[in-house]
């Protein structure tokens, strides 16, 4: 994991909860984490991780994520064990 994940780790877990993360750099901390990423159906996403499964709607027209979106990343991340 380099910087950038990290800064987006610590962003994922903050308080309170933020709403200006890109969804690309979300998806990249999933990819460094050792996360399988499918597509799916229109903007779906299906995430493995550590034997956690989830799928997310990539946000559109914006880029970045929204607080929900943000919360249910945090929640993933604490079930697959991923700690900052």
């Amino acid at each position: 994991m380099n910087a950038k994940h990290r800064r987006t780790l610590e962003a994922v877990f903050g308080r309170p909860t933020r709403a200006d993360i890109p969804w690309a750099d979300i998806e990249a901390l999933f990819r460094a984490l050792g996360a399988e990423i499918s597509e799916g159906a229109g903007s779906r996403v299906r995430v493995y991780l550590s034997g956690v499964r989830y799928v997310y709607h990539r946000p559109h027209p914006e880029r970045t994520t929204n607080k929900g979106a943000v919360e249910t990343v945090r929640e993933h991340l604490s079930r697959a064990e991923v700690r900052l």
